[in-house]
């Protein structure tokens, strides 16, 4: 672990007043603190499981995936406010609702409480309590152990925080079968894996803006060589977890040839950036990274349906 001082130097010049805005510009803001754009792809997740697990109804569907990204979005919420101070120091942050000056930071408190809250009652209601706990430990997970408690003190802190982002699919698979299956625990600890190469590629193009918050990423602290190597080893660790279910018989021939062609070319990615070690392979990795998962899981249904 790596004690980081918080960064709460000089705030910007808006961080200090109130900005009144417009109701157009409130609505976009209070949209904003959901992170829509993050939320995509845990959704994805949470979807495909469901349909890898059985046969849900749509309405099943709608309902576990609207409690799910009021959960994400209650979350990101509450990462709004307790992360105001860092990110009035980072380019890429300094314009959200609250270093911008146009929010007061207790509503985008009081707007993650709410969500988490409507989430939790909706999936105990629509889905059942199983799906509620496992939802409610991923926003605890991301709130309380990530941003926190490692965000600001461990280089780890995306690996040991990616936990939260795998908890969807699990939440999506109770839905289906009703509560706890141990098969679920396959696309969790894929997503858990992923998440490292996933967003240590994405730390390399942001770097700097990591370094002027005090944040310590990885490549901040350790240096890029040193993250190339992290990348390419979980990108390994993800490979060979995503042939696990085929082991156990959770899955079949379909999904294996999707988990082995995708994980060669996560690996050849991977190698690539370590070998050049440009933007350019980062930023390639880190897209390429996105795909893996959404045609990965894809494949989990497809192996499950035909």
């Amino acid at each position: 672990m790596i004690d980081v001082p918080t960064p709460i130097s000089a705030p910007r010049p808006l961080a200090g007043a109130l900005v009144a805005p417009g109701l157009r510009q409130r609505v976009a803001d209070l949209v904003a603190l959901t992170k829509p754009k993050v939320q995509l792809l845990l959704l994805l997740t949470t979807v495909t499981a469901m349909y890898a697990a059985g046969s849900p109804s749509p309405e099943l569907v709608l309902l576990t995936l609207l409690g799910g990204s009021l959960s994400a979005g209650g979350a990101s919420a509450i990462n709004h406010w307790f992360d105001r101070d860092i990110d009035a120091h980072m380019p890429r942050t300094q314009d959200r609702p609250i270093p911008s000056g146009r929010m007061e930071p207790h509503v985008a408190l009081w707007v993650g409480l709410w969500l988490t809250i409507a989430s939790f009652l909706l999936l105990a209601v629509a889905a059942n309590m199983t799906a509620a706990l496992l939802s409610l430990a991923g926003f605890a997970w991301y709130v309380g152990i990530y941003t926190m408690w490692l965000k600001r003190r461990s280089t780890q802190n995306i690996v040991i925080g990616g936990v939260a982002g795998a908890f969807p699919p699990m939440v999506g698979w109770a839905a289906v079968t009703g509560g706890f299956a141990w098969e679920s625990i396959y696309p969790f600890l894929i997503v858990f894996a992923w998440t490292a190469p996933h967003f240590w590629a994405l730390s390399l193009l942001v770097k700097d803006d990591y370094a002027a918050a005090g944040v310590p990423m990885l490549p901040v602290v350790r240096g890029e060589r040193a993250t190339y190597r992290a990348i390419t080893a979980w990108s390994a660790i993800t490979v060979v977890v995503s042939v696990l279910p085929v082991a156990t018989g959770t899955f079949g021939a379909i999904y294996l040839v999707a988990a082995v062609v995708l994980g060669v070319e996560l690996l050849r990615r991977s190698w690539l950036l370590q070998r050049d070690g440009t933007r350019a392979r980062a930023l390639a990795l880190h897209l390429f990274a996105l795909a893996y998962l959404a045609a990965l899981f894809a494949a989990m249904v497809a192996d499950a349906k035909l």
